[in-house]
């Protein structure tokens, strides 16, 4: 009887473990597989085209991200998406990524949404006065641009490149877009510096691109994560979905631009006068941006007063610190 006894009581003691090991198992798989939902910012820009894609064709879904896109109208409503944890992910520049994190609200690279190559993405100083047509003839000539911003990184790379001191370098503040898009069109100042979109359009509308930053590779834009974000406790779990999306929806574009254009030209908000004659850009895949890029950027902060002279990138793993 006690042999009895104690067979049946290692069974149910065996069928215990089982059970346990069984839900355990099968709550690790219900963690792991449950929709993540994630909030993703962006301005109306082509460097985000690859999750627009992704959005429309419905890879979020595939790898159970229920995906909520939201578009900002500028730079500083998107800086407070990202700060005040409205937005889990976010696509901008070092620049912002860098002043945000000096104010002490940690945040992190996670890939490089356009700028590996030089020819990805375009910024560049355009005019509508003939009497400007090198950069050496924008000494000491007012350019429309926003301060603290990769727009102005790329005027002071571009114009130190062609030999002007920093003393003839003329900012004339024009922080909106559109404001500096019209007052150049207009010849309310001579020149300014733009994205790539408009660059086209005043190239449509008789404007002159004095330069570019297509033949060395100057700018690049990213996807970051906040700090909300980065304090989930499976974010590496989340952020690899997320990256498994970007490289496939930036292969499915790379493979066949033309079918995503008039996607990109209602969601970057391009005018119909460009749509035909607009290039796509070759998206890159995830990789985070080189240190040399960041530390560029940083340097000329630094020397803008636009940032503390402490703060320090890792190309490792795309983090800041102080």
């Amino acid at each position: 009887m006690k042999l009895i006894y104690k067979s049946v009581s290692y069974l149910v003691a065996l069928i215990c473990v089982v059970a346990v090991c069984f839900v355990c198992v099968a709550c690790g798989e219900t963690s792991q597989n449950k929709t993540q939902s994630v909030n993703i910012g962006t301005l109306q820009t082509e460097d985000f085209l690859p999750y627009w894609v992704a959005q429309d064709q419905a890879y979020f879904n595939e790898e159970g991200i229920d995906a909520n896109i939201k578009t900002f109208s500028s730079a500083t409503e998107l800086i407070a998406g990202i700060t005040s944890g409205e937005v889990d992910y976010a696509m901008t520049d070092i620049v912002v990524t860098a002043s945000i994190f000096d104010k002490n609200q940690n945040t992190a690279i996670e890939w490089v949404t356009l700028g590996t190559e030089a020819d990805q993405g375009r910024f560049g100083i355009m005019s509508n006065d003939p009497s400007i047509q090198t950069l050496k003839d924008l000494r000491n000539v007012p350019i429309g641009v926003g301060s603290n911003t990769m727009l102005e990184y790329v005027m002071d790379t571009l114009l130190t490149q062609a030999g002007l001191s920093k003393e003839e370098i003329v900012k004339e503040e024009i922080q909106k877009l559109p404001v500096r898009y019209q007052s150049t069109l207009s010849k309310q100042v001579k020149a300014s510096v733009l994205p790539g979109t408009l660059l086209a359009l005043g190239e449509v509308e008789g404007m002159r691109t004095v330069a570019d930053d297509t033949k060395e590779n100057i700018t690049q834009s990213v996807m970051i994560a906040s700090d909300n974000m980065l304090k989930k406790s499976d974010f590496e779990h989340i952020n690899t979905k997320m990256k498994k999306v970007w490289d496939k929806a930036a292969k499915e574009i790379n493979g066949n631009p033309e079918k995503y254009k008039g996607l990109l030209c209602e969601k970057a908000n391009i005018s119909d006068k460009v749509k035909d004659s607009y290039k796509i850009s070759v998206y890159p895949t995830c990789e985070l941006p080189k240190q040399e890029w960041v530390d560029n950027v940083l340097a000329w902060m630094k020397s803008k007063g636009y940032l503390s002279e402490n703060v320090k990138y890792k190309a490792a793993d795309g983090t800041f610190s102080k």
